[in-house]
């Protein structure tokens, strides 16, 4: 068994404390649908069901529409009608691919009837382009208009970027955008000394200090980063005093998730409130406070 499924393990034996249930709670992070081939689909009632289960107020459902991002896509309109059923528990985000659209008035057009219709952010963008791809630029400028966080899915195909994050900090600069990062492309940037390799893997060494994800956190107050899956999860767990040092350090800028993707899948995130000794102020921002300052 590998460090990262040993982890893994360890945290989901963890007791969720009590004091979790009086705690408001938003999932940054989850789907609906037939995600992937090997697994049965999700219905939004599996979803709301599972909310029931963990003490899970709302969740931030996310539309998947391109081809790197899923083996069956889930549309924006899906979305929009799962929310309509559960408008107190589902926050609706909406997608297009930037590749589908060929002039910014037509993307223009399907932005704001999504956002006419309920849509409180886009992603989970998932392209296989560069992140600053032109057609990309043209989305953050877009979602800038409509004030709508853009959700990031970083890795070695989709958004993708150089060791160091270059594009995205010039991206994160240069849009008056709330950017949410996930996935192993951003959060292998936890530490130092990034490889090529981890920007599609979990690394399991122990985290050297000074890389992006920090310092990328500390300067843009538009940039935030969700725990979600075993990205998240690894990079707070694969070094745990680094990971409780991150997570006091930059409470106001991460937030809670889960990546729910099929039914009786197991949230090791869960684990982390008994795993990290956060004041109950800290723990408000990340499962809370954080998401709903950038909800339009």
């Amino acid at each position: 068994m590998s460090d990262f499924s040993k982890r893994w393990h360890e945290y989901l034996s963890k007791d969720v404390p009590e004091w979790v249930a009086d705690l408001p709670v938003v999932d940054a992070h989850t789907h609906i649908g037939r995600v992937r081939w090997d697994e049965p689909p999700l219905t939004v009632t599996d979803l709301v069901e599972y909310m029931d289960e963990f003490g899970v107020d709302r969740s931030v459902l996310l539309p998947l529409e391109s081809p790197e991002g899923t083996s069956h896509y889930l549309k924006t309109e899906t979305v929009l009608e799962a929310a309509e059923r559960h408008p107190d528990r589902v926050i609706p985000f909406c997608s297009v691919d930037p590749r589908m659209i060929f002039d910014e008035e037509g993307f223009r057009d399907v932005i704001e009837s999504y956002v006419s219709n309920g849509a409180q952010g886009f992603g989970e963008l998932k392209a296989g382009l560069p992140i600053d791809d032109d057609r990309m630029c043209l989305l953050y400028e877009i979602c800038e208009k409509y004030d709508l966080p853009v959700l990031f899915h970083v890795d070695d195909v989709c958004c993708t970027d150089e060791i160091g994050l270059p594009n995205l900090e010039r991206v994160v600069r240069e849009y008056d955008v709330d950017f949410i990062m996930h996935a192993h492309g951003w959060w292998a940037h936890i530490s130092a000394d990034v490889r090529q390799s981890d920007l599609g893997s979990y690394p399991s060494r122990p985290v050297e200090p000074g890389g992006r994800c920090a310092e990328l956190l500390a300067e843009y107050d538009n940039l935030y980063a969700d725990l979600s899956m075993g990205s998240g999860f690894n990079a707070i767990t694969r070094d745990e005093s680094y990971g409780q040092q991150f997570l006091d350090t930059y409470q106001d800028s991460l937030l809670f998730g889960t990546d729910f993707l099929y039914p009786d899948q197991k949230f090791p995130q869960y684990g982390f409130f008994e795993q990290f000794d956060l004041d109950e102020q800290a723990w408000r921002n990340i499962c809370h406070r954080n998401l709903d300052s950038i909800l339009r």
